[in-house]
């Protein structure tokens, strides 16, 4: 059914609610046949920066779901969203998923991150053909062959790479070293960085580390060596802290520009004592992050989603984590596309120029999923490099 033809009979509000707590949901005692049932899965009760990641991640499911609500729903039906708390831990994940898919199949499930979710789920959610969105990349995550159900909403890692070229032409720098994480998405980044690079600088160090580490030393005095003229960063949570002061005791003074799990990273834009902002150890720093993570007071739409987002709860993270509130207009896009919410169809339309263009996403203006690689193929007009600051609202100030 069109959404046009029904929107004035759509009133319901998305259900959120978390598994574990009180309350209950459709898919709790068995799936709404007349409601479009999502899941969304994030590491709530996770340690640190991965909880207030998550927290930001579900918050945009929820307005997103609302919106869908408030715009004639997916097909014209009505998004019951329920929550689980993954933990972040794959194990965990795996088996509240597999527990959810046998009370009650959702028509969709979105993954917060991060990328070891996203390794651990796939497979299940491809066996059940069950629709996806994933925020944390991984090497075959957006492989449309191998998960043609699943689309990642985070930027591939040579899309954040292609946008480090102009600022460095830009800035004169010759020779690079390249730090990485021995995470899925650490180990693209690197794998992305020292191909790309490659035909415009000469890279003289790649080295990666071990994200249980405490400490780096070892690979940052390798770096720093070769004496490169800039070191690109990959680091996400505490390992950041560790590497910024372990380039700090070595009395390193070398331009760092750190990509996006850098910025997404809530020591960055804390002050002390709980965080780095405005200590030395940051000095040095630049950060990928979107245009839509920078406030703007002229765009309206994102406001309107930061609004939505805010009146679900605190955001607790930068709106580089927001993307699930995109999933809902790419979708309800699709969906009347297809005229469909079956899943295959669905994804068939993702692929669509006029769905892509027609939905009105906020994080990112356009995703540009193709046939073969449901990764968001942005360009690096999509994204800035900015000192830290404090966040407001998930905005960089």
């Amino acid at each position: 059914m069109k959404k046009g033809l029904i929107a004035a009979t759509v009133a319901v509000s998305a259900c959120a609610v978390v598994l574990a707590g009180c309350g209950s949901s459709s898919l709790n005692g068995g799936a709404d046949e007349d409601a479009y049932n999502v899941v969304v899965l994030g590491g709530l009760s996770a340690n640190g920066v991965l909880a207030d990641n998550a927290s930001t991640s579900v918050l945009a499911a929820k307005a997103g779901a609302d919106w869908a609500n408030n715009n004639g729903g997916i097909d014209g039906k009505d998004v019951d969203l329920t929550v689980i708390d993954d933990e972040g831990d794959p194990t965990v994940a795996i088996t509240k998923l597999r527990e959810q898919i046998n009370k009650a199949k959702p028509d969709m499930v979105l993954n917060s991150g991060p990328s070891t979710i996203a390794d651990a789920t796939l497979p299940i959610l491809n066996q059940n053909d069950i629709l996806s969105f994933n925020i944390g990349p991984s090497e075959n995550s957006a492989n449309a062959a191998k998960f043609p159900l699943n689309f990642d909403l985070a930027s591939g890692p040579k899309a954040q790479v292609n946008a480090y070229i102009p600022v460095m032409k830009e800035k004169g720098y010759k020779t690079i070293g390249v730090l990485h994480g021995s995470s899925p998405t650490g180990v693209d980044f690197g794998k992305a960085a020292a191909d790309v690079f490659a035909a415009d600088f000469d890279v003289v160090a790649d080295e990666g580390y071990d994200t249980s580490a405490l400490d780096m030393t070892p690979q940052l005095q390798a770096i720093r060596s070769k004496n490169p003229d800039v070191l690109v960063l990959d680091a996400y949570g505490a390992p950041l802290g560790y590497i910024l002061k372990g380039i700090q005791k070595l009395g390193w003074d070398v331009p760092i520009m750190g990509n996006l799990s850098v910025s997404a990273t809530g020591l960055i834009s804390t002050p002390p004592p709980s965080g780095v902002l405005g200590t030395d150890v940051v000095k040095n720093l630049t950060m990928e992050v979107f245009n839509s993570t920078v406030y703007d007071p002229d765009n309206k739409a994102l406001s309107e989603a930061v609004s939505a987002m805010k009146a679900k709860g605190d955001i607790k993270s930068t709106l580089i984590l927001a993307y699930n509130y995109d999933v809902f207009p790419l979708v309800a896009a699709a969906a009347d596309e297809a005229d469909s919410t079956d899943s295959k169809a669905i994804a068939k339309a993702l692929v669509s120029d006029d769905v892509q263009d027609s939905a009105k996403t906020v994080i990112l203006k356009r995703y540009h999923f193709t046939a073969e690689d449901h990764s968001a193929n942005t360009g690096p007009e999509d994204f800035q490099f900015i000192e830290p600051t404090e966040l407001k609202d998930g905005q960089f100030r």
